[in-house]
């Protein structure tokens, strides 16, 4: 069986630790991870001033199909994506041939935006619930998973995001066998 794939979209003010849990644990369940910068592939400084370096950037990336797309929040990183139009093409690319598309805090301001998702559950962060609950079905819960969307809370939902999509993308057992080296509850 072929490697599954997961595209990490970042941007100058994305969420560090929203970004590097999902890029960390996805690529400890051996999921091929590209992160890809918006709009380009110099270095981004994050939220809390952590400098990420991407692969590639998001122009690079654009006619390539992964199994996951995943957008870490971050208010200035999410504001940036949710107006890219490459960022658009991408979602909805990725939306129509039922990829997972993963966001969590400010990201799934980016599927407003771009009008992926719409009517689905989510979840985001708190402050995002009044922007986000006339478009899509909110929940309250940590991690909501509706279809092929996924989406969470903020950087102490990460680790549960990030589980998430790898179970998803390869199964229970895969993703419950990186908790204990990593120290995780249950």
């Amino acid at each position: 069986m072929a490697a599954k794939s997961a595209l990490v979209l970042i941007a100058d003010g994305t969420e560090e630790m929203e970004a590097v849990i999902c890029i960390d644990v996805l690529r400890r369940a051996k999921i091929d991870v590209t992160v890809a910068g918006v709009p380009g592939s110099d270095p981004k400084k994050c939220s809390r001033g952590v400098c990420i370096v991407p692969d590639e950037g998001i122009l690079d990336v654009k006619t390539k199909v992964f199994d996951a797309v995943i957008i870490p929040g971050g208010a200035p990183g999410a504001a940036l994506m949710a107006g890219d139009h490459v960022v658009g093409q991408v979602l909805k690319a990725h939306d129509d041939s039922s990829k997972l598309i993963c966001a969590v805090c400010a990201g799934p301001t980016v599927l407003l935006s771009h009008n992926v998702g719409k009517s689905r559950r989510i979840t985001s962060h708190p402050s995002f619930k009044e922007k986000l609950a006339n478009d899509f079905d909110y929940q309250e819960s940590r991690v909501v998973v509706d279809g092929s969307i996924v989406t969470s809370r903020a950087p102490g939902t990460s680790f549960e995001f990030a589980l998430q999509i790898v179970e998803l993308l390869t199964d229970k057992a895969t993703a419950d066998a990186l908790k204990p080296p990593m120290c995780l509850k249950d």
